[in-house]
């Protein structure tokens, strides 16, 4: 019997996702090493999970499938065992390709210099996320990417970035370090374009006021000012913006520097004509009937239209937009499609609903993990392994997490707080409004309140601490009492050295003495 073959065409694909991992200083001692294993700051759990899983989880549900994950090297063992658990049961449409680069705490470096290290990796345009990313239900990433999509072929638009409201969040102690002041952005709500982000030289130059081009309102009169929102670092890009990084090696962070400068290619004509032919020439690479093969917008049934502005775009109607599909053209470029000169643009997202963050403060950290015990009613483990190591005496309310073959004492309460996995609580332990990781012990009656403890902390019995951070390992005294302090392994062993030297020095005085009489 014959069987006609017919082999499926295989779509390209069209982004590549570079996700980055840093070391997360803002978030020490918590991404302190535990002796000498590193604690990556990927690996710091948001609700029981690590971070690293939220930006990965909303890059599948878009379809992404090609992922560059670029770490440090001393984290590259930790996170490679990670992803090769979560990626033969969570993850499996996803091929992650795991990169390390050699940095230290003390010399971190920015993503530009990383995005340069790894352009022989970055063969296409990409989509850029951090690690510490969580972003909420309502911004599917197709929203960016549709939007990046249509603007980068109908004006030739550059880049599309993301901003979202900054949550309330918490007071902390000022022993926890203050999360960055609010950044200034100019944007175009009509065309969706970010035209100025304010860096740290404009305000060592001027704090007190915002300097502006005027060529910059000639193109846009209708533009909105706010320092409520805050920089995702997700973006998604054009491969030129490679190419364009590495003319420009003295670039390093991307936020502070190159976004802004990129603002500036918009409307400065001196650039635009230096910068805007290689770019062009470098967006026509990538055909558009790709993008339409892959957006969920394309229905193959009406033609697309040049704008002659960004705001011919917003005025036209909706369905003239999710209608998109490759028209015929008499040139030939690529698909026939003959294009208007590269505008250059920097394209915004500008989110307002929902609760979003980033977990690249400590202050922020926290308040993620208590936003997650708001959003339904945490239950006990079910099956009987992990039901039977919580005492039916203790009182844990239903805001509060328990990770599993976690150990509850008689008569401990919990409330308002997220337990991590493989831990042991004592008796009349009382722990308020914390985030422990896992495997820690906290001995019978200690009490915790507004704490973050690291991974491996022992706290000993009656202990009290009130808003502390631990590093991973650190062992608080039995009846100790710590407030708004960062407790670091290396102050508790000078403390135990000292201790130890008091009393060799008393030994040795005694000794002495003894030999006099």
């Amino acid at each position: 019997m014959d069987f006609d073959e017919t082999p499926s065409k295989l779509v390209p694909r069209e982004f590549l996702a570079v996700v980055l991992a840093g070391f997360g200083n803002e978030l020490q001692p918590l991404t302190s090493s535990h002796g000498e294993e590193p604690c990556p700051k990927a690996l710091l759990p948001i609700a029981n999970k690590p971070m690293i899983d939220y930006p990965l989880t909303w890059l599948e549900q878009s379809g992404i499938s090609d992922v560059l994950l670029i770490c440090p090297t001393a984290h590259r063992a930790s996170i490679s065992h990670h992803i090769s658990d979560i990626s033969s049961s969570s993850y499996l449409s996803l091929r992650i390709d795991l990169q390390a680069y050699e940095e230290s705490h003390e010399l971190a470096v920015g993503t530009c210099t990383v995005l340069r290290h790894f352009a022989h990796r970055i063969g296409k345009d990409f989509i850029l996320i951090p690690c510490d990313f969580v972003p909420p239900p309502s911004l599917p990433l197709s929203t960016l990417i549709n939007k990046f999509r249509i603007e980068s072929k109908l004006d030739g638009a550059i880049t599309v970035s993301c901003w979202f409201q900054r949550p309330d969040g918490g007071s902390v102690p000022e022993e926890w370090g203050q999360p960055a002041p609010p950044v200034p952005i100019v944007w175009d709500k009509r065309s969706g374009t970010l035209l100025h982000v304010d860096t740290p030289d404009d305000v060592d130059r001027n704090g007190e006021e915002l300097e502006l081009r005027m060529s910059l309102f000639s193109k846009y009169p209708k533009t909105s000012l706010s320092s409520r929102f805050q920089d995702s670092h997700v973006y998604v890009c054009k491969r030129a913006v490679i190419d364009i990084l590495q003319q420009k090696p003295l670039f390093d962070s991307f936020r502070e520097e190159f976004l802004p400068w990129l603002c500036k290619l918009q409307y400065q004509k001196t650039k635009q004509f230096k910068y805007g032919r290689d770019i062009h020439s470098a967006s026509q690479n990538a055909p558009h009937s790709l993008a339409l093969r892959h957006s969920s917008l394309y229905t193959g049934k009406t033609t697309m239209k040049w704008p002659s502005s960004p705001q011919d775009e917003v005025d036209s109607p909706p369905q003239k937009v999710a209608t998109l599909s490759a028209p015929s053209s008499p040139v030939d470029n690529h698909d026939g499609i003959m294009g208007p000169p590269a505008s250059l643009r920097v394209g915004v997202v500008v989110h307002e609903t929902g609760v979003t963050g980033r977990a690249n403060n400590l202050a922020t950290l926290l308040e993620l993990n208590r936003h997650f015990l708001t959003q339904t009613a945490w239950t006990l483990p079910t099956d009987p392994e992990n039901r039977i190591l919580i005492d039916p005496k203790s009182k844990i309310s239903n805001d509060s997490m328990i990770g599993q073959s976690t150990r509850v004492g008689e008569r401990a309460l919990v409330k308002y707080s997220v337990i991590g996995k493989h831990c042991v609580i004592g008796r009349m332990v009382k722990i308020v409004g914390c985030v422990i990781f896992d495997h820690c012990v906290i001995e019978d009656g200690a009490k915790l309140d507004g704490c973050i403890l690291g991974l491996n902390t022992k706290v000993g019995a009656k202990a009290e601490l009130a808003r502390c951070l631990t590093q991973a390992g650190y062992e608080v005294d039995a009846g100790g009492v710590h407030r708004h302090e960062k407790l670091e392994v290396s102050d508790w062993a000078a403390a135990s050295n000292a201790t130890d030297s008091d009393d060799h020095d008393s030994s040795d005085a005694a000794s002495e003495t003894t030999d006099e009489e």
